[in-house]
């Protein structure tokens, strides 16, 4: 019985990876979402840079620098730095939210848009490479190439 199990979970993370909608949770099935997915995954946006750049800044703050360097470096990071990504991510995240929830809106009439915006929002949030279900369209909309 554990056996099938595992297989049975092995068979749904294998068709999670592969983009078959069946086996996605119920917050990634549907048109809408699908729509705002790859509406995200077509575009660089300033959101996704959001963990590359909170971990410089960390990376930043922890350099043993020298005293004179180091306030300077603190004054930089906590007073411009912090402030600037912090009103990308909100002014971005508002942006998605609102365009993904027109378009949506537009493209497919029948299907109900609450949390589409949210969803495409929190996508925009994540790491290309760590999105999940793995993105289906390159930046630009061309479809991803199949791994044989």
């Amino acid at each position: 019985m554990r056996a099938k199990q595992a297989a049975e979970r092995e068979k749904a993370r294998q068709g999670m990876l592969a983009g078959d909608e069946r086996y996605f949770p119920a917050r990634d099935k549907g048109p809408a979402r699908k729509f705002a997915r790859d509406w995200v995954d077509s575009r660089r946006l300033p959101s996704q840079y959001f963990l590359p750049f909170s971990l410089l800044i960390l990376l930043a703050t922890w350099v043993p620098w020298p005293l004179e360097i180091r306030a300077t470096v603190l004054n930089l990071v906590v007073a411009v730095g912090w402030p600037i990504m912090m009103l990308g991510v909100v002014f971005t995240s508002v942006y998605v939210a609102w365009r993904v929830k027109r378009l949506v809106a537009e493209k497919l009439p029948n299907e109900p848009l609450k949390g589409v915006g949210f969803y495409a929002a929190m996508r925009a949030l994540q790491i290309r490479k760590l999105r999940f279900p793995p993105p289906a369209v390159l930046p630009g909309g061309k479809p991803v190439q199949k791994k044989k």
